[in-house]
């Protein structure tokens, strides 16, 4: 028998190196390098060989390519996840420590077992008697669920063979797993890849929902190698900050249904609870007539919402200007205000500038420049938005307003929560009831519109 060879793997990012150093070229960490063996050509279940014939597309019926959804009933989730859960499908859930990534599972699998569904979960980091008490806090204890502790995969997978496969599968967590066919510790690249792959292969002939709970880095990334990623079908991150009572689940990829889409829920004392209308919770009561401040309306996944993009512009303190930036992209930040200084000739470069969306909320798509673009304006000229107007536009390097898809359902939002306003690039066609349309076409337009303040309403 050939003689297992054994390769040096980081850690931290899972590059493979031919000898052991104290720094890891691809990600440049520090003593986060280790020697593993590699895996046995057939030693894991994962890697077994399966004989079977090929299918051409014809030859599936329509119920095998659009199988019915397991639906929990927690309409945040199932919205996440594209509707349901798709038999046989794989969802790896991220977030920080604390954040409610086992909160919301342990909910959702509940859900379903009250429903009629069976579900399963299994925890490598807490005993039986932990998650029951947990379950009891939540409220949860009477649910059908079936709980198991353990961290060896074969014994996972042996024990899953023996009865129906289950309607649902949570492991959580991923780091926690091992498996015998490997002498590397538990929550090492080739554990967490191998275990990974056994799991997901009985969710694929079983038709099982898995859902695998993963760390995260300092980074924010998904601990692990960048494999397992590949290897489900969504991945969800659970975001939120600790000085806020909602959290966000993000789909970041997704098989079966939208990325970028998100749920929204608020954390309680006995549990996370759905947020029917996340727009209003951004949005808060604004009574304030500070300037600096204006509203966004924004697209994540398929919903519209609605957030409060709030600036200060100061005087500097020191010789370099400061920017401090919070739930939005500096890069983006330091365009606009070159744009603004280049094009619309304001001056705001030379000042501290913070800019930050409210509730925590992180905001990626371009649509923001424009409501960013407006809340600057405002702070620098000392003069309020209107509060029943709402912003979105893309920006451009030469001042132009770019128009922004999805328009019409941006107007509607903001016409459902009262805003009468709505300043939206020069192209943009739309017609909402009760909505007034501002259109501009460059940053100048935007400067006069913002200058104004309440005169123009």
């Amino acid at each position: 028998m050939a003689k297992t060879s054994a390769s040096f793997v980081c850690q931290s990012c899972g590059a493979v190196h031919n000898k052991w150093s104290g720094k890891c070229d691809a990600c440049g960490g520090w003593n986060t390098i280790t020697e593993e063996a590699a895996p046995p050509p057939l030693g894991s279940t994962a890697q077994k060989r399966q004989r079977g014939r090929a299918f051409t597309l014809e030859d599936l019926k329509t119920e095998d390519v659009e199988p019915a959804r397991r639906v929990t009933g927690i309409n945040e989730f199932d919205r996440v996840c594209g509707g349901g859960m798709v038999p046989g499908c794989a969802l790896l859930v991220g977030g920080d420590p604390g954040v409610g990534k086992s909160t919301i599972i342990l909910q959702a699998l509940a859900a379903y077992a009250r429903s009629g569904g069976t579900a399963v979960y299994i925890s490598g980091e807490e005993s039986m008697p932990q998650v029951r008490s947990r379950a009891t806090r939540m409220g949860l204890s009477e649910s059908p669920v079936a709980l198991g502790s353990a961290t060896c995969v074969e014994d996972i997978l042996a024990t899953l063979e023996q009865r129906e496969p289950p309607g649902m599968i949570a492991i959580d967590s991923i780091q926690t797993l091992w498996t015998g066919t490997l002498e590397a510790a538990p929550g090492t690249i080739a554990q967490v890849r191998t275990a990974s792959l056994d799991l997901v292969r009985y969710a694929k002939a079983s038709g099982a929902g898995l859902i695998l709970v993963g760390h995260v880095t300092k980074d924010g990334q998904i601990a692990g190698p960048k494999a397992v990623e590949h290897l489900v079908d969504a991945v969800l991150y659970f975001e939120g900050e600790r000085g806020h009572q909602f959290r966000i689940l993000r789909a970041v990829k997704n098989r079966f249904g939208p990325t970028d889409e998100i749920g929204v829920f608020e954390m309680t004392g006995k549990g996370l609870a759905e947020v029917a209308n996340p727009s209003a919770l951004f949005l808060g009561d604004r009574n304030s007539v500070a300037p600096g401040t204006a509203v966004f309306a924004g697209i994540e996944g398929t919903r519209p919402l609605l957030v409060e993009v709030q600036a200060l512009v100061a005087q500097p303190s020191y010789g370099t200007p400061r920017r401090a930036v919070v739930g939005w992209d500096a890069g983006r930040l330091a365009m606009i205000l070159a744009v603004l200084d280049s094009r619309g000739g304001v001056g705001v470069s030379a000042q501290d500038v913070y800019l930050n969306v409210a509730g925590g909320l992180k905001v990626g798509e371009p649509a923001a420049d424009l409501a960013a673009a407006a809340a600057l304006i405002s702070s620098f000229a000392g003069t309020p938005l209107p509060r029943d107007t709402v912003f979105f536009g893309e920006i451009s390097l030469t001042g132009d307003i770019r128009p922004t898809p999805q328009g019409e359902l941006r107007l509607k939002e903001a016409a459902k929560l009262g805003f009468t306003a709505a300043v939206v690039p020069k192209d943009t066609k739309a017609d909402v009831p009760g909505l007034t349309l501002r259109p501009v076409k460059d940053v100048g337009d935007l400067i006069a519109v913002a200058s104004a303040g309440a005169a123009y309403k």
